[in-house]
């Protein structure tokens, strides 16, 4: 039940017109301050992790890998997303204290 509360929150998020998605925009929130969150699939490459992972760190934005891309893409209503940012600093605190949540209960 967890996952789909997350997912929910990202359409949530998204149906707000509050996150940005796709490799480009991500990349161009967090490194114009608008990105609160930032979510990468767990199945996008070794690659794309890395470059987000360096970038998030270095914009002390907090990032996550998590969910497949189809979900990431269904929760935003599209087909596959990798990388996707939330731009509201409150959905964004929603949606980290639920990842918390999750890893706290493995």
């Amino acid at each position: 039940m967890r996952q789909n509360k997350i997912l929910s929150l990202v359409g949530l998020a998204t149906k707000a017109g509050k996150t940005v998605s796709g490799e480009f925009s991500t990349e161009k929130a967090v490194k114009t301050g608008i990105a609160y969150i930032v979510l990468v699939s767990a199945q996008a490459s070794e690659n794309t992790k890395k470059k987000f992972q360096n970038m998030c760190t270095y914009y002390k934005v907090p990032i996550y890998f998590y969910g497949t891309k189809e979900e990431l893409g269904a929760a935003m209503g599209r087909e596959f997303r990798a990388s996707m940012a939330v731009t509201d600093q409150g959905l964004a605190g929603a949606i980290m204290k639920e990842l918390n949540n999750m890893d706290e209960r493995r």
